[in-house]
């Protein structure tokens, strides 16, 4: 009892806030239903990453640089590609004639977006920002997620259409009216049942985080925020009825369960006959996938539909308008699918309409190098395994959202990676006395 109890205070000793990157990092995450309440999530997702790395510029001027704190290649690959994609962007500008003031815009829109791939694994390896304080503020933010489920279900049930109000902060600029909506819940209009965005601008985009903070909630030492913030994760899930999500989400939960295994040979045994199993029985078992895949979809038939449509169109026009740097911004598609933008819900086909295969090649290749770095790394590092794990969620979403969109969302995944790209700081977290996770 006693050497529980004192477990207990050196975690929390270990979880109060040392820094002010730290600070920043704690509070943009713990008062995300507040900020979203006031229509501002987007805003803060999007200034506090140049806001952090002000404050770590400004320590390293003072102070030099910080102990075990540099700037991987795998980093410098990251900045490197990213500022590919603004070259892109401003190529494309020029060939369309699209103006000064377009490309102005767009250039904020790059900061905001694709920038941010880089600009928080670079906070990640470089700043004095410790896991410990992500985890606990994301069991946090995923517990108030619990009762903002709650509360939108007995409202539901009176009958409240969801909808509170438009934030006027849209007047700022962003991708859209949604991103400033601020609602409890949204109505399905194939089946007429309230769905949950939660703080992310459309239902789905809460999918890709009930993922993420199913990972990181699961790195918790303290068992009470730990399940707190794994039973947020499956409210989430289970109520923004993403069919990616929900896919996603269970294949996660054995790779968390094996976490502990991954060190173990005898594992990577057993996965080699499970795969040898799978090669000699491979044709009954992909009919069975192929089946079961069909039926997801058939879940929102109508959505499959205009995702389809637009996978076309983007693939069409970029092939034969704009094959090599793209058309630079983003085009309403026509009325058969609903007017919404070419090339939305999937990261490479929107990539090769907007910035051509330039961009395209600017994002598979980091993203190649670094899956191939963790998956290196990842026997050896429980740090680089949870980096893997968070990989594996954003390569899956790459498919059915716009990544540089969502940045402002998931950007703790971000700075994770980053602390899993430096071998010094993952080898200081690792040796620590306590460590970030029980397991």
């Amino acid at each position: 009892m006693a050497t529980r109890l004192h477990h207990q205070k050196t975690t929390e000793k270990v979880v109060a806030r040392q820094t002010t990157e730290e600070k920043l990092v704690w509070y943009s995450l713990v008062f995300t239903y507040v900020f979203f309440s006031l229509g501002g999530t987007y805003v803060i997702g999007c200034v506090i990453g140049w806001l952090i790395f002000g404050v770590a510029m400004l320590r390293y001027y003072i102070q030099g640089r910080p102990v075990n704190g540099c700037i991987p290649l795998l980093v410098w690959v990251w900045i490197a590609f990213m500022f590919v994609m603004l070259i892109a962007l401003w190529v494309a500008h020029a060939n369309y004639s699209l103006g000064t003031g377009k490309t102005i815009k767009s250039s904020i829109g790059w900061m905001k977006g694709w920038a941010l791939l880089a600009l928080f694994p670079l906070l990640g390896a470089l700043c004095s920002i410790r896991p410990q304080i992500i985890i606990r503020a994301c069991c946090i933010v995923s517990a108030h997620s619990i009762l903002f489920a709650l509360l939108g279900f007995v409202l539901a049930k009176v009958g409240f259409s969801g909808q509170i109000f438009l934030s006027p902060l849209k007047a700022i600029g962003g991708p859209g009216a949604d991103f400033f909506n601020v609602s409890l819940f949204s109505i399905n209009p194939e089946t007429g049942s309230p769905r949950w965005r939660f703080f992310g601008p459309w239902a789905p985009s809460a999918g890709l985080l009930s993922c993420v903070y199913l990972v990181i909630c699961s790195q918790e030492a303290n068992k009470f925020w730990r399940n707190m913030g794994i039973l947020g994760a499956v409210v989430m899930c289970y109520f923004c009825q993403s069919r990616a999500g929900m896919v996603i989400f269970v294949f996660l939960i054995p790779l968390l369960v094996l976490d502990k295994e991954m060190t173990n040979p005898k594992l990577w045994i057993i996965s080699t006959l499970v795969i040898c199993a799978i090669l000699l029985l491979g044709e009954p078992i992909i009919q069975q996938i192929l089946h079961t895949y069909e039926e997801i979809k058939q879940a929102r038939p109508k959505s499959t539909q205009v995702r389809a449509a637009l996978e076309d169109i983007a693939l069409q026009r970029w092939e034969s308008e704009a094959p090599f740097w793209g058309h630079g911004i983003v085009e309403a598609g026509p009325k058969s699918v609903e007017f919404m933008p070419i090339g939305s819900h999937h990261s490479w086909l929107g990539l090769l309409f907007v910035k051509g295969i330039v961009g395209f090649f600017a994002l598979l290749i980091p993203m190649l190098m670094t899956g191939f770095y963790l998956l290196i790394e990842a026997p050896h590092s429980k740090t680089a395994r949870v980096a893997l794990l968070l990989f594996i969620i954003l390569v899956c979403y790459s498919f059915t959202e716009n990544l540089e969109i969502l940045t402002y969302l998931f950007w703790p995944a971000l700075i994770w990676i980053g602390m899993a790209l430096n071998p010094m700081k993952r080898h200081l977290l690792e040796t620590e006395e306590t460590p970030y996770a029980s397991n």
